[in-house]
């Protein structure tokens, strides 16, 4: 009898131990099949991404959410998310240490809160985070104006101040190690209250060695400009683009599903002067960012983007 309740004890003893091994490798695996996805993406990685399309997400989870995007097979991101010293509230030196984890590389991020003030503490940081280019994606310092009612933008001040802003900040920027970038939308390339094209009284009055520009595609479509014009005009000014699609309607859309031609484009990136590009869809509507930007990866392959 006792011999009997011995071998049922020792039973299940052995199936409990069975259970718990199953689960500690169902673990170990899980982890790994992480690790293999990221390596895998690696070895097939490409293009930039654009944070800001996943920012609901990246406020969530931060760290998820650059895992997911470093499996999916984005080599290259672009921050836009710094508040109180921080990238996604991680610091600097955090961040920089958990994407290069995930064979991630911080090209870029955009610093709308930058002023002549606070420009040195603000570009410590970014060099800190690995960042090469401080990107300025608005007029900054209270020139920028979004009217809610026409949902239209603008700013204030003249080309001649954001020019010499731009000038004083690219000059803190060289000297922090970093590359200024100016990101437009699609009021630069309209004529001003003054009559001046925004946008060219800046490529033509900043001090090429000191600020250059990011173009967003989009937004330079939206203004009715051409791209090629821009890069035949000022060759080599264009570093970085923002390479997002626009639907029929005109509203943003993933890479490859919308109207613009970005093979045509793409085939003057020498002369644009392009060395990186991010994607970006500013809104997603029906479909989820996490999602989108799948469709948007798969787009920059078939298109041609490496």
């Amino acid at each position: 009898m006792k011999y009997s309740i011995f071998k049922n004890i020792l039973a299940v003893l052995v199936i409990v131990s069975a259970l718990s091994c199953k689960e500690i490798i169902k673990d170990s695996s899980s982890d790994t099949s992480t690790e293999e996805k990221i390596t895998n993406a690696t070895k097939t990685s490409l293009g930039g991404l654009a944070l800001y399309t996943v920012r609901d997400a990246m406020k969530e989870d931060a760290k998820a959410t650059l895992k997911m995007v470093a499996e999916t097979g984005y080599q290259n991101i672009e921050a836009a998310g710094y508040e109180d010293g921080k990238y996604y509230n991680m610091s600097p030196e955090d961040f920089a240490a958990y994407v290069k984890e995930l064979r991630l590389n911080p090209i870029s991020t955009h610093q709308s809160s930058v002023t002549l003030e606070n420009a040195d503490v603000e570009m410590a940081s970014a060099k800190a985070a690995g960042f090469e280019y401080f990107v300025v994606p608005i007029p900054p310092m209270g020139l920028f104006n979004y009217d809610n009612a026409t949902n239209t933008m603008s700013m204030t001040g003249g080309a001649e101040n954001l020019a010499k802003i731009l000038d004083e900040l690219g000059e803190k920027a060289n000297k922090a190690g970093l590359k200024l970038l100016y990101h437009n939308h699609d009021f630069e390339f309209k004529k001003d209250e003054d009559g001046i094209v925004v946008i060219d009284y800046l490529l033509e009055n900043c001090n090429p060695e000191l600020v250059n520009f990011q173009m967003d595609l989009f937004w330079v479509t939206k203004a009715g400009a051409d791209p090629l014009a821009y890069f035949e005009k000022y060759p080599g000014r264009f570093k970085m683009w923002h390479v997002k699609d626009m639907d029929e309607e005109g509203k943003f859309a993933p890479v490859g599903k919308g109207t613009i031609d970005f093979g045509r484009i793409l085939s003057e990136k020498d002369k644009s002067g392009m060395l990186y590009y991010m994607v970006e869809q500013d809104m997603t509507f029906t479909m989820e960012p996490l999602e989108a930007i799948k469709v948007s990866h798969e787009g920059i392959k078939k298109i041609g983007f490496q």
